[in-house]
């Protein structure tokens, strides 16, 4: 799959598609299927953003919305300071967008080649956050930070995208 790919994955898992949530969650526990299914009920409306400054997504409902970055790898961990410093510059961008306009940055990261979940999620250190954004900022991971100041994404570290969905569709 395409990194294009992976990113209408969890557009249409956020818009509540059936045929895609069926499709990721056959070798989910039960407890993550049953989550998951919880966003029938509670759907998104996922715009997909044009360009690369950071923002592949924007996902809006009556009660919320939050800025998606999509991250896929085979490996566990992603380091921002690979590729020329670009995804760093990238995280340091969408967090100062995300402090302006009070709005909550979340990083989705997908391992490849996992059964259960495959989907981990993560946010930056963003003030002034309000509201029912806070309660979910302070829920979600943080993005760790290197001796040298670069972000570093530890797949094992993030929320599960299934545990997210149950806190959103209370």
């Amino acid at each position: 799959m395409t990194a294009s790919q992976y990113e209408r994955e969890i557009k249409g898992i956020l818009e509540g598609e059936k045929k895609i949530i069926l499709k990721i969650t056959k070798s989910c526990a039960i407890i993550e299927k049953n989550n998951y299914i919880k966003i029938y009920d509670k759907p998104f409306v996922v715009i997909r953003a044009a360009g690369s400054f950071g923002i592949d997504l924007v996902a809006v409902r009556g009660d919320i919305s939050f800025l998606l970055e999509v991250k896929t790898s085979i490996q566990d961990t992603i380091h921002f300071s690979s590729i020329n410093g670009k995804l760093q510059k990238q995280a340091e961008d969408m967090q100062k967008i995300c402090e302006a306009t009070k709005t909550l940055p979340i990083y989705a990261y997908r391992i490849k080649n996992y059964r259960g979940d495959s989907w981990r999620l993560f946010t930056l250190k963003i003030k002034n956050i309000e509201g029912r954004l806070k309660l979910l900022h302070n829920i979600l991971p943080k993005l760790e930070n290197s001796k040298k100041g670069y972000y570093i994404m530890r797949w094992n570290k993030g929320l599960p995208l299934s545990d997210f969905i149950l806190y959103l569709c209370r």
